[in-house]
């Protein structure tokens, strides 16, 4: 303490930096580090997605099974939303972020050192239960860091946090079994590697989410804890319980490339290599990224409009995919499917975020995020029992026609709702 007297009275000969100017750009570099560290780790999320037909070949389990383990990854996400999504609005957006990239690590040593089904079971909820720390936690803290950019400046349109909220989560899923396909295609131990890599990339992103700026300061007396609830003005309660309908449905769609998607190409379509189990997973959730990016100057109400005329036909190529079979066409299917998912996934998180008070803003977003894993858990499960009893192309079938009929008329509220603002 006693040498910062001598160090103002040292010339450096430099203009000293204002400390807006400083506090901007560590506001800077805490956005984008946040914005790595939640692809990173929505990215491990799915790294067993092209690795699951390897774990059938191994442990001799069914396709229900390969659904089974990916619910357990979803009642992870959903009990941790349920208890601890919205804390990071009491704690602090870092207490929150950093525990959660690290219980990834330790998911990725129970995947290395537990190589069995159990083992597997028991990662997959550790990973869910830092998922669900994560979604909410970290949209809310790139909108603050987002605003801490700009210092005093006037307010700025929340659009970029929103785009790149999005994108991370989304480009994270798809990013994750990209890496973890192309590990396990041409690289050595490919059901350690992929882990091995990840856990790595998560420890040195933990420790600079835990440099960047704090940004939210906690009350006091501290609020004592409760499990979620969802705190929604009276007024705005419509709009979101339409828009997180329309998250449901829409993360039942992404659901499917994040667990079925590389048993109906092996089985339906008969490609069983890791590299395009990967691929077509990360050209769905890329795909609804490229999107979000591409039209984020839109309106709510616009970009829900066009991911209906974009997710349907996806939709219909996809089947027909299945039914013809056509691996190209199943692969374009899926590139429009996940493009359109990926925009109704988006609005649905602006349309509900618009309803959030500042004050409860990862509270309301947990309860958004609570019900779009449900959609990501709940109908996958169904498929993957459902196969059991008849063919996947059937099944797939009516899963398209009842998620096209819960999308039309989510959307539709959502935009009645505007209207009735």
């Amino acid at each position: 303490m006693t040498s910062a007297p001598a160090l103002t009275h040292v010339d450096t000969g430099r203009p000293k930096e204002p400390p807006v100017q400083r506090s901007s750009r560590h506001h800077s570099f805490g956005f984008w580090v946040a914005a790595a560290a939640f692809l990173v780790n929505m990215g491990f999320s799915a790294v067993p997605t092209p690795l699951y037909a390897l774990y059938q070949q191994r442990d001799h389990f069914s396709t229900l099974m390969v659904t089974v383990v990916y619910a357990v990854y979803a009642i992870g996400v959903i009990g941790s939303l349920f208890l601890g999504g919205h804390v990071s609005d009491w704690v602090g957006r870092k207490r929150v972020f950093v525990p959660a990239l690290l219980i990834n690590v330790v998911s990725a040593l129970v995947f290395l050192f537990v190589p069995s089904l159990p083992g597997l079971l028991i990662a997959r909820v550790i990973t869910g239960i830092s998922v669900g720390l994560t979604t909410a936690t970290a949209t809310a803290y790139l909108a603050e860091l987002h605003v801490g950019i700009f210092g005093s400046e006037p307010p700025r349109s929340p659009r970029r946090a929103q785009v790149v909220a999005t994108a991370a989560n989304l480009g994270g899923i798809g990013v994750g079994p990209l890496a973890a396909g192309l590990l396990a295609q041409f690289a050595p131990q490919p059901l350690r590697l992929p882990y091995i890599v990840f856990a790595g990339v998560l420890v040195v992103l933990a420790l600079l989410v835990a440099a960047s700026p704090e940004t939210t300061s906690r009350p006091d007396p501290a609020p004592a804890w409760r499990p979620q609830r969802i705190a929604v003005p009276r007024a705005a309660r419509g709009a979101f319980f339409a828009a997180t309908a329309a998250g449901v449905a829409s993360f039942a769609v992404f659901g499917v490339f994040n667990s079925l998607a590389p048993s109906f190409l092996a089985g339906t379509l008969h490609e069983s290599s890791a590299a395009v189990a990967g691929a077509v997973a990360v050209a769905a959730f890329a795909a609804g990224a490229v999107a979000q990016i591409l039209l984020s100057r839109l309106g709510v109400n616009a970009t829900l409009r066009i991911s209906m005329a974009i997710l349907i036909p996806g939709l219909g190529l996809l089947i027909g995919g299945m039914w013809l079979p056509s691996l190209a066409m199943f692969v374009i299917g899926g590139v429009l499917t996940g493009a359109g998912a990926g925009l109704v996934f988006r609005g649905a998180l602006v349309a509900a975020g618009a309803a959030a008070p500042p004050e409860s803003r990862a509270e309301v977003l947990s309860g958004f995020f609570l019900g779009a894993y449900v959609g990501l858990s709940v109908p996958v499960l169904g498929l993957g029992i459902a196969t059991q009893y008849a063919p996947a192309r059937d099944v797939m079938l009516v899963f398209v026609a009842v998620v096209v009929v819960a999308l039309v008329a989510s959307i539709r509220a959502v935009i009645g709702a505007d209207r009735a603002k």
